[in-house]
């Protein structure tokens, strides 16, 4: 069940996207993004879902929207994608699929959002076919480099205006 977050899940809902990040090799444990993830969304910046399974939870994902949004951002017709995160044991079960498509369907439901964006690691090799699949396609020109040596890269996908 895909739901919205509850506020005393924050912490789980933390340590979830970290694990995950950690177990997929996409995040080292010295990283100085760890803090920034587990965070995101506590502070109000943007709603988050959760897919649980009798009370716990099992994955996340949150929407942000214009100017609280990451760095691939230009505007306010357009809202982000962030911290898609499945917990290792209950990956292969439809939960990322899940949290896209009520993210998608969210976005679409805000009164002049046109675009849905996100960032990805090239990595993340799963996480771009689920996006594929769900419509997305690649905008190399907001692709971002938060550091040396790192690019992430950047999707898009056009949402459908409301009748």
């Amino acid at each position: 069940m895909v739901r919205d977050a509850h506020a005393s899940e924050f912490d789980e809902i933390g340590r979830l996207r970290v694990g995950a990040y950690l177990a997929g090799g996409s995040m080292s444990p010295e990283s100085r993004y760890a803090p920034v993830l587990a965070a995101l969304g506590a502070d109000g910046s943007g709603p988050v879902l959760v897919a649980a399974d009798d009370d716990r939870v099992l994955g996340t994902v949150m929407l942000q929207f214009w100017p609280d949004g990451g760095h691939v951002l230009r505007g306010e017709t357009e809202a982000e994608i962030r911290a898609l995160a499945v917990a290792p044991e209950a990956q292969g079960r439809g939960i990322g699929r899940a949290l896209l498509q009520a993210a998608i369907g969210l976005a679409a439901r805000q009164p002049g959002i046109r675009d849905l964006l996100l960032l990805t690691q090239p990595e993340m090799a799963a996480a771009q076919h689920l996006y594929r699949q769900a419509g997305f396609t690649r905008l190399p020109e907001r692709d971002w480099c938060p550091q040396a040596g790192v690019t992430l890269l950047a999707y898009a996908l056009p949402l459908a205006a409301e009748e």
